[in-house]
């Protein structure tokens, strides 16, 4: 029999600053949205061009708003609605943690579309650009909870090489779920992303690539689901699906869909929106 691995007690603060300190989770997110932010400039330049890089760079604080007021609200509607209706002012406490994906993707998606639409942009290319970068905060999220020793997996034989024991989860061997969900969510679907969209004819179907991270997301996360041991307050629900894998469905759904129409409509040599006229001159006078 292999010896079971010991979690390694991480300290979940990265940094110290007198009484400040910097959290692995939150430094997850910074990182995340920095690198995000950067390859988002280059996609989007990509023809056909779907935004300016000036836009990109306004778009990173609607997308941070949407990732952190989308995240906390999708945890507390999603998974513990009970909970905070009893200590509201326990919804401030986002250094305890508490964040959905679902939720966070739901705040984006929202941000895509006043964003476009105030820009006059097209929300499903724009989406596809901004939705290849999002695997990279997933990954690193998965990292950020496999440090703090949270949302570890289900219970595991012993003879598994990697199977590991978590303090705060019983003498029990696990799957360390936080870094499968990191292989596949983070770094196998960004790879995926990433080779579409260097595909002229992908990016000439608004709305594939989006189609295809939202259809990605949700078969990874239901597979890993099937490793991850269930939050202890909501455990299995019917059938034995996690609240996970239920949220997955309408996302794989939805991408599916957007894929399907994406394919069925003519290829787009353009999808910025046409700009305005220039205002004529009136009586041989400069416009005014």
């Amino acid at each position: 029999m292999l010896p079971v691995l010991i979690f390694p007690q991480f300290d979940p603060v990265m940094v110290h600053f007198g009484p400040f300190a910097i959290r692995w989770y939150a430094m997850a997110y910074i990182v995340a949205l920095v690198a995000g932010w950067r390859i988002a400039r280059h996609l989007v330049a990509l023809p056909p061009r779907a935004a300016t890089t000036v836009q990109v760079d306004d778009f990173l604080t609607w997308a941070t708003l949407g990732v952190v007021l989308g995240g906390r609200l999708g945890y507390i509607l999603f998974y513990q609605p009970g909970y905070y209706l009893a200590h509201p002012l326990n919804i401030l406490q986002v250094w305890h943690g508490g964040m959905s994906f679902h939720g966070g993707a739901a705040g984006v998606i929202i941000a895509l579309i006043v964003f476009t639409r105030l820009n006059g942009l097209s929300f499903l290319a724009f989406s596809d650009r901004i939705t290849t970068v999002v695997p990279i905060g997933l990954g690193l999220g998965r990292i950020a909870n496999f440090i703090n020793g949270e949302l570890w997996g289900r219970p595991a034989p012993s003879s598994l090489p990697w199977a590991m024991i978590f303090p705060d989860a019983g003498p029990e061997p696990r799957h360390p779920s936080e870094l499968y969900e990191a292989f596949a969510e983070g770094l196998v679907l960004f790879t995926v992303l990433w080779c579409v969209s260097r595909s002229l004819r992908a990016r000439q179907h608004p709305g594939f690539i989006a189609g295809l991270f939202l259809f990605g997301y949700a078969v990874a996360r239901t597979v890993c689901e099937c490793f991850r041991e269930p939050d202890a307050f909501i455990g299995f629900l019917p059938f034995g699906v996690t609240m996970g894998q239920v949220l997955c469905v309408p996302m794989a759904i939805g991408g599916a869909g957007l894929m399907l129409n994406a394919c069925l409509r003519p290829a787009r040599t353009s999808v910025m929106a046409a700009p305005e006229p220039e205002p004529k001159a009136v009586d041989g006078g400069a416009a005014r």
